[in-house]
């Protein structure tokens, strides 16, 4: 037997009874945060252009793109629902490091959708997507985002997106060996494009290629059934420097989204800089006046990707250790709204971004476990205020959110898009997921189908 072939059939055998109540929680918990911030992420330019590219092509109406009124192949619906999902950089994150929601969530929905299948079996789908990924990256000991050699939801995401697929699709050990030695060939993404419209696409195209690799497998094409272990293959070309296959075949014992789980992102930023942001907001209730700020000093590890003093705009914001620690001390809160171009190019913003110097130290762990930011502002007294963060809330072995907290995080989410009566009635689907019948499933992506809240999107900004 080959490695792929024994993953494959662990993974064929596993069945709903086999991942246990907290399992089952913690997906669902994925699953409801990856559908909100799609919610709100489906309203950023990136998706709108996306959903019209996409809707310009056709494709038989069967799966809905969220948040934009029509529908269209499974396989495209994944696509631009899956951008919608990693666009605000909001969704849970894995460890390692990669953005595990957005490339299986789409899928299972498009699927589920599709073919009339409910909820017990989207969970299930979704549960072995996330552990496939979480296994890889655990198996390539990929920890250190900045020794990354590919976007992680590029090679991980599609194997992910590939096995939801195949257990909507009821593939056995044999064609989902076949799935993932198509889904090989689809993987890879490049990480120049982090700061860019690009970087959301590589989510999104995940769950388009691995979707299809699976629907290709079950019509009878066929690949390299070994790919894990093939020269030249998915091993060999993306993790060649380390790559642990007992760890991969340890699928499921137990399930990586319950140990050591996902972490619940509380700002729509690169995960790295929500220790930046944590330090700034801790300073800014004893900042009275930011334009008293003379110099500040941000010390991060060594994240080369994150140090952009001056980015282009609010997108690349995102990506700024500089960016995000200015709007948490200028403002007390970091949101979907401080990453537009408006606020990227106010008055306040400019002036403190030419104040603020990065340190990146080689001597701080560059794991999110161990990982520490430290922040001095300078006032113009002389005065000097410091705060620093070894984890934020949600973070792994640090308090994690009540369910309180993430509701409110999810209402806010869901409302960018949904009037509050739907909002509600979505978020009792999701909170008995697993007994919903086909037609909940149904209902849950109609609810999401158009932009129904008060509150209409920002006009889009131009320089």
């Amino acid at each position: 037997m080959s490695v792929t072939r024994d993953l494959c059939e662990i993974i064929a055998a596993t069945r709903f009874e086999s991942l246990g109540g907290q399992c089952v929680r913690r997906v669902k918990q994925a699953v409801a945060d990856g559908i909100a911030v799609a919610a709100a992420g489906s309203l950023q330019e990136p998706v709108i252009l996306l959903a019209q590219h996409v809707q310009s092509l056709g494709g038989e109406p069967r799966a809905t793109v969220w948040g934009h009124g029509f529908k269209t192949s499974p396989v495209q619906a994944a696509y631009v629902n899956g951008v919608a999902t990693h666009v605000l950089d909001f969704e849970p994150m894995a460890l390692p490091p990669t953005h595990s929601v957005s490339p299986t969530v789409p899928v299972a929905l498009a699927l589920a959708e599709a073919e009339g299948l409910n909820g017990r079996e989207v969970v299930t789908a979704v549960a072995k997507g996330l552990e496939i990924q979480a296994r890889i990256l655990l198996a390539a000991n990929e920890y250190k985002p900045e020794a990354l050699r590919f976007h992680p939801p590029g090679t991980a995401g599609v194997m992910g997106a590939a096995v939801t697929a195949g257990h909507l699709l009821g593939l056995d050990r044999d064609r989902l060996a076949h799935a993932l030695g198509i889904a090989g060939s689809r993987a890879g993404t490049l990480l120049a494009n982090i700061g860019s419209m690009t970087k959301a696409t590589h989510c999104g195209y995940a769950a388009a290629s691995g979707l299809d690799a699976a629907l290709l497998a079950a019509r009878g094409f066929t690949a390299h059934q070994d790919i894990f272990d093939a020269p030249r293959g998915f091993v060999e070309t993306f993790f060649p420097r380390e790559f642990d296959r007992r760890k991969l075949l340890g699928y499921g014992s137990p399930y990586r989204v319950v140990e050591p789980g996902l972490a619940i992102k509380m700002y729509p930023s690169q995960f790295a800089t929500h220790w930046a942001i944590a330090a700034a907001l801790e300073l800014h209730p004893k900042i009275t006046d930011p334009a008293k700020i003379a110099r500040v000093v941000l010390r991060t590890p060594v994240m080369t990707y994150c140090d952009r003093a001056l980015p282009g705009g609010g997108l690349e914001g995102k990506f700024s250790f500089q960016y995000t620690a200015a709007a948490a001390l200028l403002d007390g809160e970091v949101g979907i709204d401080s990453f537009t171009d408006k606020r990227r190019f106010r008055s306040d913003m400019v002036a403190l971004l030419g104040k603020i110097e990065l340190v990146q130290d080689p001597d701080i762990p560059g794991e999110w476990r161990g990982m520490r930011v430290a922040i001095e502002v300078e006032l113009r007294d002389g005065r000097k205020l410091k705060a620093a963060c070894d984890g934020p809330r949600g973070v792994w072995g640090k308090p994690q959110l009540t369910a309180k907290e993430h509701e409110a995080k999810l209402r806010d989410c869901l409302g960018h898009l949904l009037a509050a009566r739907r909002v509600t009635r979505l978020l009792a689907i999701l909170d008995t997921l697993e007994r919903q019948p086909a037609r909940g499933i149904r209902t849950l992506v109609s609810l999401l189908s158009q932009h129904t809240a008060r509150r209409r999107p920002p006009p889009r900004e131009r320089d």
